[in-house]
């Protein structure tokens, strides 16, 4: 069911709709090295085959699972006589081309340069992680996205009816619900809505009449189980863990909880999720709640001490508590700011009364001299200076707990009023 025409393709409007830069390059036949990224079964393989249909040039097609460097080579050196010879261009294919290693990237970086070869790679990893940045820099880069549900019903609806490649020849009826539930748990995949549709319509017995009739409870059955896109070291898992987080610093349980389900489920480590909630509850809820920190602790030391598939509720109930619980950076920001100061300005010395009087020889060069135990004071506290100048970096802010500390430190540590 893969198209033989422009018009037939489906999807990627933001790349082949009309006007579009890739949809003017392959009707002047002037493609440029191009690197196809995007979830699988989303036309990068089916792209491959338009050009290799329209183009003038030799099309030449490898799959870098299978593929060696001899053979990159060998496609190499017929490409540069093919062009002295014969003028001709050669424009060769790599699905999965991020299934080569650094050595076999930079077999191909000479040639794509001299435009000995015009590159048309294909990857479903994320290409600034997987390809070398040489070539990357001599490619264009261009994403592929998921298709809607709409494009997907186009697609099944043509293969239901296409007599020549399709089941059109088959006496099948598709229920609306039974369409709808494959077109969902797709994902936007096209290859695995089609197969689906396939498996369901060569198992299901036929009926009265010879006619197949596909209910919903047919297709769950020949579909068996969602798979959920996500690959541990690329794209799916920083957007998934990012999402997580953010859903937490946004007081959104329910996303939080969502995002946790989708990593557990996919096989994500869980004690990255253990180490990123432990993060999110000192950086973003700070001293609002400062027991979001002791109970994220506790939840990444079950994490160890469990493991799955147990951990999964420990962790989800950090999850909530840090999602619900109030938010402060304050801390975070203070020593981001002290930071800053310390990259900036320069180094302030320790002030000779707070210095270290514990070893032989610290009275004679009078270290420590005048400083003031605070606990020998009311109220365990004393004026003293820690700092050589008046610097301010933690400003508490008035939610949860938080609001206690700013009205203690402003009784303890007064500020002068802004002019």
């Amino acid at each position: 069911m893969r198209p033989r025409t422009l018009e037939e393709f489906v999807g990627q409007q933001h790349l082949l709709g009309e006007g579009k830069l890739l949809r003017r390059a392959l009707k002047a036949d002037r493609l440029a090295s191009l690197i196809l990224y995007g979830p699988p079964g989303t036309g990068k393989t089916a792209l491959a085959g338009l050009v290799a249909a329209r183009t003038q040039a030799h099309f030449e097609r490898v799959n870098a699972v299978t593929s060696n460097v001899e053979e990159v080579r060998r496609i190499i050196e017929a490409a540069r006589l093919r062009r002295r010879t014969l003028a001709k261009r050669t424009l060769l294919f790599i699905d999965e081309i991020h299934r080569f290693n650094k050595a076999q990237q930079d077999v191909l970086m000479p040639e794509v340069e001299e435009g000995v070869v015009i590159l048309l790679g294909a990857t479903t990893h994320n290409p600034f992680f997987s390809l070398v940045s040489p070539l990357l820099s001599r490619s264009l880069v261009v994403e592929f996205k998921p298709l809607s549900s709409e494009e997907i019903r186009a697609i099944l609806q043509r293969a239901i009816t296409d007599r020549e490649r399709g089941l059109g020849e088959i006496a099948l009826a598709v229920e609306p619900a039974a369409l709808n539930f494959l077109i969902e748990i797709s994902d936007g995949d096209a290859r695995r809505a089609l197969n689906g549709l396939e498996v369901a319509a060569l198992t299901t017995p036929a009926g009265p009449g010879g006619k197949i009739q596909i209910s919903k409870a047919a297709m769950e059955e020949s579909v068996q189980k969602k798979a959920v896109v996500y690959d541990r070291d690329e794209d799916a898992h920083y957007d998934t863990i990012s999402a997580y987080i953010k859903a937490m610093r946004g007081s959104d349980p329910d996303a939080a909880l969502y995002w946790l389900a989708k990593m557990i489920y996919a096989g994500e480590d869980p004690r990255f999720i253990a180490r990123r909630l432990v993060i999110c509850a000192a950086e973003d809820v700070g001293n609002a709640d400062p027991q979001a920190l002791v109970v994220s602790m506790a939840a990444a030391q079950s994490v160890e001490f469990i493991g799955l598939p147990e951990c999964r509720i420990p962790l989800a109930l950090a999850t909530a508590y840090v999602a619900c619980a109030p938010k402060s950076n304050a801390a975070y920001m203070g020593l981001e700011k002290a930071a800053e100061d310390i990259q900036q300005g320069k180094t302030l010395e320790v002030p000779q009364h707070l210095k270290d009087a514990h070893y032989p020889g610290a009275k004679k060069l009078e270290h420590g001299e005048g400083y003031k135990y605070a606990h020998n004071y009311p109220g365990h506290h004393v004026e003293q200076s820690y700092l050589p100048e008046d610097r301010r970096y933690y400003e508490p802010t008035e939610e949860g707990f938080e609001k206690e500390i700013k009205g203690r430190m402003s009784r303890l540590k007064p500020r002068p009023s802004k002019s």
